[in-house]
């Protein structure tokens, strides 16, 4: 079950935190990997990871806000099998107090970045016998957190874009749906609050950490498994869905 022999698998992002857990089980379980991202050190880096266990993937430099350069890529490729719109970035900041030019590099990565690899991956697609699209969301899309401002609003929009083409393209047999995970113990965290709470790492990180119902952050292999699954033969029946996968904080913190 949930296998990807030989089915190309475009993960934008794939280089670090859930993009590479990603990149690591799908290629695990037979996929063709292609990493999309900004970061070629970490992509290169993965990419040799699979290799020497013997799967297959590529690395390619690529800044998903940038059209031109996303078109151009995809080019070279006669099919893909799976898109997951994975890159992204995060802002703290309300709305009275979030800059013009922070709001637009949230939605230039997170939102327009995801369009432009549908602009491109979808005509692809159009021509094949079908294809599964995952998008990241976030529980930012369903519920009010302090200080995301603009981070919310990419994620509530990658949520309405996700039901968009779930149903422009279901006559052609394109699947699309999204995941929506609470915080997930990534590198990025780390850094993340290194940055911005500095001297309070460890508190901080109990706070993150505490806030969620099951009293742990998600691991990036757990929201792996559940695109594998989504990406899979198995779920040929779900388009047009959304995932939380966050230990309980939709549902259990009201």
């Amino acid at each position: 079950m949930f296998k990807l022999k030989d089915k190309i698998v475009i993960i934008t992002g794939g280089g670090s935190g859930i993009g590479r857990a990603m990149s690591l089980l799908f290629a695990e379980s037979g996929a063709d990997v292609r990493i999309f991202d900004y970061n070629t050190d970490n992509a290169s880096s993965v990419v040799d990871m699979i290799m020497k266990k013997g799967g297959t993937a590529q690395a390619y430099n690529c800044d998903v806000s940038d059209q031109d350069q996303v078109v151009s890529l995809l080019k070279s490729f006669e099919r893909v099998d799976v898109l997951i719109n994975n890159a992204g970035i995060s802002n703290i900041g309300r709305a009275d107090n979030t800059s013009v030019s922070d709001f637009d590099q949230v939605y230039q990565v997170n939102v327009k970045g995801a369009y432009n690899l549908l602009y491109a991956c979808l005509p692809i697609m159009m021509k094949q016998e079908g294809a599964s699209i995952i998008n990241m969301a976030s529980i930012a899309a369903h519920v009010g957190l302090a200080d995301r401002f603009a981070y919310s609003m990419s994620k509530g929009a990658i949520a309405a874009m996700t039901l968009s083409v779930a149903r422009d393209y279901i006559d052609y047999n394109i699947r699309c749906n999204s995941i929506s995970p609470a915080r997930v113990h990534t590198p990025f965290v780390d850094g993340f609050i290194s940055k911005n709470y500095p001297g309070q790492e460890e508190k901080m990180f109990k706070d993150l950490s505490d806030s969620q119902p099951i009293k742990r952050m998600a691991r990036p292999e757990e929201i792996a498994a559940l695109a594998l699954y989504l990406a899979s033969d198995e779920a040929s029946f779900i388009t047009g869905s959304d995932y939380p996968i966050d230990g309980g904080f939709i549902t259990l913190n009201n």
